[in-house]
């Protein structure tokens, strides 16, 4: 009789035939247990359950850019009713796309380490990214200037949904090297885990959730030697195997008296109340030992002012239940909250001060709602071995922005005027978004060319010496700075 253990998932050696699949709950991966047909060795090897194209595009760029799609969504849902859009949802999202393209580029390229380099290992899948994010733009200024001007039909806005599903399929194709849907493009090798070993080795030890990582324990049998290949991959640790949560204590054990496993030091409920604790925690014991009393004030009023936030998303339920999927969609339900409490304050900014609306969306709310975008590049950048997953954040989130995040609050838009009205869904000042676009356009071909030049130059988009990387980081600043001042000027009137 085979037994489980919370944490522990064990393999029966018998039987087990090649390409059978166990799944650990850990994390999205299946563990695929092969056998050597000479040696009669089992390898246990694991494989990532999402595609890596798809879950740029999907799990990354569209939850870092969901505070932007709830954010229209929202002001699309106010405006029901009207013939008119309301200008905050397109503003913040064509302004959005310049900050990812921009801004989040210059951190990127700055954050490896002075000399250390980081490529796109795939460049088919990039260049696939791109272009669906170039188009999506110019399909936007076709909508508004060429197609039918100044109005949005119902197919209009369903036909740009829709091409979030192609963006899919072209990623997907390339990345599979589908013949005749991709680019005859070589792919370096990828890391197989999104943290290279000495960064994930370094932090073993040093936070109790680190030591949830998906790895599983293989039964020793007498007549088979079984070699774990993901127990390799993790160089700290001794032995075979390590503890999992989220398994419950099903069948009780007399076989293996030794085999203890303590189930409240992985149990979810005292993890969730961990988060509560973290939040109100004001003081950690790190900053206790500062000899500088007023560093020591510094962080405990910076801790008291985010307090109230860590304490609302401490609701959020652990990633350990059920492979993170409710602390995922929690999250997106908070930041819708949010996002509605900010679209009231931008309306009564805009009305107190007499700020054109659009001026405050496509910068200070762009900003704003682009943040995850920046700090989940910035964390891909550091961490990860290429650069694959920073840029195509960048890329996939202006993609997403434009089939997503306008693409469904012009189709509720346009749905509910056709049903009620029988009218077309009007576009208020769609000479100035136009004239962004066109801004953005102009500038976003000056910072692909950058990467480009690198690429060719030193060899790769993100870091390189010191001195290149800052310069380039000012000059994708630059071209932000342009955008931002030419669209304000035209919205305001002024040229």
């Amino acid at each position: 009789m085979r037994h489980r253990y919370p944490g522990i998932l064990q393999i029966s050696p018998p039987g087990i035939s090649g390409g059978q699949y166990i799944s650990t709950p850990a994390q999205h991966s299946r563990t695929v247990v092969e056998i050597d047909p000479l040696t009669k060795t089992e390898y246990v090897r694991h494989e990532k359950v999402w595609n890596y194209a798809i879950a740029d595009i999907t799990l990354l760029a569209f939850g870092t850019s969901f505070p932007q799609i709830s954010l229209a969504t929202i002001d699309a849902i106010r405006n029901l009713g009207n013939l008119y859009a309301g200008g905050l949802g397109p503003g913040t999202l064509v302004g959005s796309a310049a900050f990812d393209l921009f801004p989040i580029h210059a951190v990127c390229v700055v954050v490896p380490k002075a000399g250390e380099l980081k490529k796109i290992s795939d460049l088919g899948v990039w260049i696939v990214e791109l272009f669906w994010s170039f188009w999506a733009y110019i399909w936007l200024y076709i909508i508004l200037e060429v197609w039918t001007p100044n109005i949005v039909t119902v197919w209009e806005a369903l036909l740009t949904v829709l091409q979030f599903g192609l963006l899919l399929i072209h990623a997907y194709a390339q990345d599979k090297r589908w013949p005749y849907l991709s680019l005859p493009l070589e792919r370096t090798e990828r890391p197989e885990d999104w943290v290279p070993e000495e960064a994930a080795s370094s932090k073993q030890d040093c936070n109790v959730y680190d030591e949830y990582s998906g790895i599983i324990q293989v039964d020793e049998d007498e007549n088979r030697s079984i070699v774990d290949i993901f127990s390799i991959h993790m160089g700290s640790r001794s032995g075979l195997y390590q503890n999992v949560p989220g398994y419950d204590l099903t069948e009780s054990s007399d076989d293996h008296p030794n085999r203890k496993v303590d189930v409240e030091e992985f149990h979810v409920l005292s993890i969730w109340k961990q988060q509560f604790v973290d939040a109100l925690t004001l003081e950690s014991a790190e900053d206790r030992k500062l000899n500088n009393i007023y560093l020591r004030l510094a962080r405990i009023v910076w801790q008291t002012l985010r307090a109230p936030w860590r304490f609302l998303f401490a609701f959020v339920p652990p990633y350990q239940i059920a492979h993170g999927w409710i602390a995922f969609i929690c999250s997106l339900l908070f930041i819708s909250g949010i996002a509605y409490i900010v679209t009231q304050l931008t309306d009564l900014i805009s009305c107190v001060t007499g700020i054109n609306a659009y001026i405050i969306a496509f910068t200070a709310l762009a900003g704003g709602t682009s943040w995850p975008d920046l700090v989940a590049s910035k964390i891909a950048a550091e961490r990860q071995t290429t650069a694959d997953s920073a840029i195509a954040n960048i890329t996939c989130s202006n993609s997403v922005n434009i089939y997503i995040g306008i693409g469904i609050p012009w189709l509720i838009d346009t749905a509910y005027n056709f049903i009620a009205y029988r009218e077309p869904l009007r576009i208020n000042n769609a000479k100035g978004l136009s004239f962004s676009l066109l801004v953005f356009f102009a500038t976003s071909v000056g910072c692909i060319t950058v990467l480009v030049f690198r690429r060719l130059t030193l060899g790769a988009e993100l870091g390189g010496p010191r001195l290149w990387a800052w310069v380039t980081s000012v000059y994708f600043m630059s071209l932000w700075l342009i955008f931002v001042v030419l669209s304000s000027l035209k919205v305001s009137g002024i040229i």
